[in-house]
C-alpha cells in the first residue's frame, strides 16, 4: 500500500514540477519582452501605478523605486508600492502592467477586500509554520511520534492556506489593473494583450507553488494515516 501511494504522489509531482518550470520560465520570457516594447503613450511604471490609485480616489499611498528585477510589491505596513529599477522608470508594456497590478493590491487594502483581509490575518500562523513546520515533521518522524508530526502537518496546512488565500488575491489585483488600463487608456489594444501576458504568467507562478503544497501536504497526510495504522 505504502508503496502505491508513493508511485502515485511521483506520478503527480512529475506535471507539476514542470508546471512550476514552465511558469517561471514564461514569467521570465514575457516579462523580458515586454520590458523591451516601449508603450506608445510613454506611460512609465510610476505613471502608471499613480493612475490606478487616482481612478479608486485613493491619494495616499506613496510610490517608491527598489532595487532588483521582479521585486516588485506592495507593503500595507508603510502603505507604499514598491517598483523595481526595470518598472518604476520605464515606459514599456510590461512596467504598466505591472505597476498597475501591484497598485491593484494597494486598492484592495484601501477597499478592505475579504481575501486580502483573511490573508492579513494569517501572516503571524503562516510565518511561525514556514519556520517551524519542517522541524516538527522531521522529529515527528525521527522520534516516531504522532503528535509531533500531527503538529508538523498543521503548520505546514497553514503556509497551503496562506497560498490558497493568495490565489483570488492575486487574480483580482490584475483584473482591477487590467480594468483601470481599459478605462483609462494607458495602454492600446494591442499593448493590453502584453500587459495581459505578463500578469497571466506571474499568476500561474502562484498556481504552480500551491499544487505544489497541496501536494505535499497530501504526502504528509499519508504518511501520518500509514504510520497511525501500523501502531493499531
Amino acid at each position: 500500500m505504502r508503496f502505491y501511494y508513493d508511485s502515485i504522489y511521483w506520478i503527480i509531482l512529475i506535471p507539476v514540477l514542470l508546471l512550476s518550470l514552465y511558469a517561471q520560465i514564461k514569467v521570465s520570457s514575457s516579462f523580458r519582452r515586454y520590458s523591451r516594447e516601449r508603450n506608445r503613450r510613454g506611460v512609465t511604471g510610476a505613471q502608471a501605478a499613480y493612475a490606478v490609485l487616482k481612478a479608486h480616489g485613493i491619494h495616499d499611498v506613496a510610490i517608491r523605486s527598489c532595487r532588483g528585477e521582479l521585486t516588485d510589491h506592495y507593503d500595507p505596513r508603510d502603505n507604499a508600492i514598491y517598483l523595481s529599477e526595470p518598472v518604476y522608470n520605464a515606459a514599456t508594456v510590461a512596467a504598466v502592467g505591472v505597476a498597475a497590478h501591484e497598485a491593484g493590491h494597494a486598492v484592495q487594502y484601501a477597499m478592505g477586500y475579504g481575501p486580502v483581509r483573511l490573508r492579513t490575518a494569517i501572516i503571524p500562523v503562516t510565518q511561525f509554520g514556514s519556520k517551524f513546520a519542517f522541524i516538527a515533521l522531521m522529529l515527528g518522524l525521527a522520534l516516531y511520534s504522532q503528535p509531533m508530526f500531527g503538529l508538523g502537518i498543521i503548520l505546514f496546512g497553514a503556509t497551503t492556506l496562506f497560498q490558497l488565500v493568495t490565489l483570488p488575491v492575486e487574480f483580482d489585483a490584475s483584473a482591477r489593473a487590467l480594468g483601470t488600463i481599459d478605462g483609462t487608456g494607458l495602454l492600446e489594444e494591442e499593448e493590453r494583450q502584453g500587459a495581459k501576458k505578463v500578469l497571466t504568467a506571474a499568476a500561474l507562478t502562484y498556481v504552480a507553488a500551491l499544487l505544489m503544497s497541496l501536494l505535499q501536504l497530501l504526502r504528509y497526510l499519508l504518511i501520518f494515516a500509514g504510520r497511525d495504522n501500523r501502531r493499531r
